[in-house]
């Protein structure tokens, strides 16, 4: 099975930058996106890949939301992590399968001046509750908004206490989904260092000066099923680049 994670950042934006022949050539099972920033009757995607779609817009226009694109259809779809305060800005989408639940997720970015902080930290602690209901192994993607170690960004030290990269943020991370789940690519390729953000300023996907901050995680249970994680930097459209996962799983 071959699933792809990508914060497109504007759906409506990515479309007009290759997004369907993107669809096309990559060609996966599952293809979740993150921030669409569209309602669903702003999203029109012709691709033939896929017959199922599911969207969570936020309510706030032009902001947050996620999608999940499948050639199967699922047993199920929930929206939301079942909070309301966590879940007007449609930012969970999970599908069911025989044999796990796949979740795409956008993380709450802790902001400028981290005037956002504390909502961040009582999101992952939400969202981490909510992984622990699901009855079956998950399998999760999305931008997670933090990157984890030092290897993860290219300057740590001038970062230290800017949003994703703070000890608040980096510590939530390890203790609520880390300890429960594992990160498939640091666990495949402990030393290697690729990004998979870099800001519109400077330059700085230009320079390499990224962030890792989208992630595929997955049970203990499905990392021996774990054929290779990737980061897809050559594809362009957004400030982020996809993300894949190939696994052995119905």
């Amino acid at each position: 099975m071959k699933c792809i994670s990508w914060n497109v950042n504007g759906i409506r934006a990515v479309l007009k930058k290759d997004f369907v022949e993107i669809l096309y050539a990559l060609d996966a099972d599952v293809f979740c996106v993150q921030e669409t920033k569209a309602q669903p009757d702003q999203i029109e995607v012709d691709c033939e890949l896929y017959p199922y779609r599911y969207i969570n817009s936020a309510q706030r226009k032009g902001y947050s939301g996620t999608m999940i694109f499948c050639k199967k259809e699922p047993l199920s779809v929930h929206y939301g992590i079942d909070r309301p305060e966590h879940d007007t800005e449609g930012r969970v989408i999970t599908i069911e399968y025989e044999n796990c639940y796949l979740v795409t997720v956008y993380t709450p970015n802790a902001g400028d001046g981290l005037k956002r902080l504390d909502y961040r930290m009582d999101w992952d602690k939400a969202f981490a509750d909510y992984i622990r209901s699901l009855n079956k192994p998950v399998m999760i993607c999305g931008d997670f908004n933090v990157a984890n170690e030092e290897i993860d960004i290219k300057n740590p030290q001038s970062n230290h206490h800017n949003a994703g990269f703070t000890d608040e943020e980096r510590n939530s991370f390890k203790e609520n989904l880390l300890s429960q789940l594992s990160d498939t690519y640091r666990t495949l390729y402990p030393e290697k260092v690729e990004y998979s953000w870099w800001s519109y300023r400077f330059k700085a996907r230009e320079r390499n000066a990224g962030w890792r901050i989208d992630y595929w995680l997955v049970s203990p249970e499905l990392m021996e099923k774990v054929q290779d994680s990737k980061i897809l930097t050559d594809i362009y459209g957004s400030d982020h680049c996809p993300v894949e996962l190939d696994i052995e799983v119905a």
